[in-house]
């Protein structure tokens, strides 16, 4: 297995850092061990919703609300996480909009695919009988 090139991993360095089931560009701001402390600057990929374990099942014992990591909330990360990042830092809140916005449409097309399919199936059953 080829190692990672994990050069750029220094305090002060940009990076994006996948944490829970989101995506984040940030600053690494300490390095401990196998980890890092992680400053978020903006989203690129707001957190699912849900029973992670159990995706799609709406009728779990506790169905998840995740935010987002707020603006400069720091957390730790595995090094494994966390993978370069070169560009311009869009601004905080229009990237928290466009992701929100994102993981929306995503969930809309998902739910007019359940319910085509939903119909086609009930059609498909007529002809079963």
């Amino acid at each position: 297995m080829q190692e990672l090139n994990r050069d750029f991993i220094v305090p002060g360095a940009l990076a994006k850092a996948d944490v829970r089931s989101g995506q984040y560009i940030g600053e690494i701001v300490e390095v401990n061990g196998p980890r890092a402390v992680f400053k978020v600057l903006a989203v690129l990929k707001h957190p699912e919703q849900g029973d992670l374990h159990h995706p799609y099942n709406p009728d779990v014992a506790m169905f998840h609300e995740r935010r987002a990591l707020s603006y400069t909330e720091k957390t730790n990360v595995p090094l494994r996480d966390l993978k370069p990042f070169e560009g311009e830092v869009p601004d905080y809140n229009a990237s928290l909009q466009e992701a929100v916005a994102a993981q929306i449409a995503a969930l809309d097309r998902l739910m007019r695919w359940s319910a085509r399919g939903l119909e086609l199936l009930k059609e498909l059953r007529k002809e079963y009988k």
